[in-house]
């Protein structure tokens, strides 16, 4: 029910976002040489050159939003995430827009095209293009919204819903449904054969009677979908409450009893007719993957050479003031449990671990050297590890890699801790710059790794970017 009207709503702004992105470059074509806002120095273009782009446009605008995850359908987005997810989606938009008419004019128009200037936009005209698109698309979802609302508060076009089960997994169906308020459903209540007992329901919603009454519950109630939610050891209920809901005018819906195993989003795939649920589904996959990918070695790259001197200044004075080598590796875990080296500048003495083996850093470890200590507390002695994202052992963004010999504990004491290896390890991530890193809890660190892997996107790695270099200076700790 969920995806259904999901797919829906997703579909519409799919089709709304590419025809406003259309009109947006209008406007912006319109400001930019027609409202005499702006002066015009190189001529003017005709509007049947900025036409022939509008195409592109409107798959773009779509495109970026997909990349940057605006149409996963998020329980409670603020209209604050709602305005930064356009915005960011926007802005992917433009630079895409822009690299690729670029790409084109230079080896795809003839020598005669590239004369009349065909195909090129003005970097004013992708500007004001920015400014519009984001006005638009956020106010037409902002007025979606605010219709979609006030039809439910009225009780118009709402599906009432009924749920089969008052148990922890009957309460996981009422919850999602209760945060997906924005899609129209209302939760009448339960029906569980602790009827008449001192179960007095769950968030307000009352139990309606035993199982056995499901089908009067329906009809007395005007019930559209009832969700049989009902534990692994109530098989037999479960296919007497269908059996005898079946001859009423009702959807039902068959939830499996899976919630203990449920740490990431769940999916269903099709084995040639029988379904499957894929339990531990993730969205970096496929092309999200290779955007990420793409990402990681332009910023790598980038950062390997304005880098390169401050490194190199590191390095000799690490070789100056201790003896031992520049570069510390170790052996770390990545993506789908395969190790990796890792590399990082030396902190500490080269014989540092032969005594204590290995064991948990921390602050004010006595193993360092007095520049190792610096380069831990201001984090640098991770800037080699640019070297691992460029060859793609590691992401920008990800969980941070741990050594085999803790994770081999870890993942006995914590059932959870390796789906942090369903992505590539990262310099930072969504736990660290939350505050838990080093010596700090560690079910905290698993809960927002599993938070950024369900939820990954780009304008999400941006943001994590973005908190590291400012929010990241504050409360360092060794990691």
């Amino acid at each position: 029910m969920v995806r259904r009207y999901g797919r829906l709503l997703v579909a519409f702004y799919v089709c709304s976002d590419a025809l406003l992105g259309i009109v947006a470059f209008g406007l912006a074509y319109l400001v930019r040489f027609s409202s005499g806002l702006i002066p015009i120095v190189r001529g003017y273009p005709p509007f049947a050159q900025y036409v022939a782009v509008m195409p592109f446009v409107a798959v773009l605008v779509p495109l970026a939003y997909q990349f940057q995850g605006i149409y996963r359908l998020r329980r409670g987005r603020s209209r604050v995430d709602d305005f930064f997810t356009v915005f960011i989606g926007t802005i992917i938009a433009v630079v895409l827009g822009i690299v690729c008419t670029l790409f084109y004019q230079t080896y795809y128009l003839s020598e005669e095209l590239k004369d009349i200037g065909a195909y090129e936009v003005s970097r004013a005209v992708w500007a004001l293009f920015l400014v519009f698109n984001v006005a638009l698309t956020f106010g037409s979802r902002e007025i979606v919204r605010e219709i979609l609302e006030r039809r439910w508060r009225a009780g118009i076009g709402t599906k009432r819903i009924l749920i089969a089960g008052a148990g922890e997994l009957g309460r996981v169906v009422a919850e999602k449904i209760l945060q997906h308020r924005e899609l129209g459903y209302q939760v009448v209540g339960f029906v569980d054969d602790r009827a008449g007992g001192d179960y007095l329901g769950y968030r307000g919603l009352p139990l309606l009677g035993t199982l056995a009454d499901a089908a009067e519950v329906i009809r007395q109630e005007n019930i559209d979908h009832l969700y049989v939610a009902l534990p692994l050891e109530e098989h037999i209920k479960m296919l007497d409450v269908i059996e005898s809901t079946s001859r009423e005018m009702v959807d039902v819906k068959v939830v499996p009893d899976l919630v203990q195993f449920l740490a990431l989003r769940a999916r269903l795939e099709d084995l040639d007719g029988v379904p499957i649920i894929n339990i531990h589904d993730v969205p970096l996959q496929g092309l999200n993957a290779a955007i990420k990918r793409v990402i990681d070695v332009t910023l790598s790259g980038i950062a390997l050479v304005l880098l390169s001197i401050p490194c190199s200044i590191i390095a000799l004075v690490i070789k100056w003031t201790s003896p031992g080598p520049v570069f510390y590796k170790q052996e770390r875990m990545g993506l789908d449990g395969r190790p990796f080296t890792v590399y990082k500048y030396r902190s500490m003495r080269a014989d540092a671990e032969e005594v204590t083996g290995p064991i948990w850093a921390r602050d004010d470890d006595p193993r360092c050297t007095p520049i190792g200590r610096f380069l831990r507390k201001t984090d640098m002695d991770e800037l080699p590890q640019i070297w691992n994202v460029l060859k793609g052992d590691m992401s920008i963004v990800g969980p941070r890699p741990e050594r085999p010999f803790f994770v081999d504990q870890f993942k006995h004491r914590f059932p959870q801790y390796m789906l942090r290896h369903k992505v590539k390890a990262g310099i930072t991530g969504w736990a660290q710059v939350n505050g838990w890193r080093g010596n700090t809890s560690l079910e905290k660190r698993i809960e927002f790794d599993l938070y950024y892997i369900e939820n990954w996107s780009v304008s999400l790695d941006l943001k994590i970017m973005w908190m590291t270099l400012f929010r990241g200076l504050v409360q360092r700790q060794a990691s």
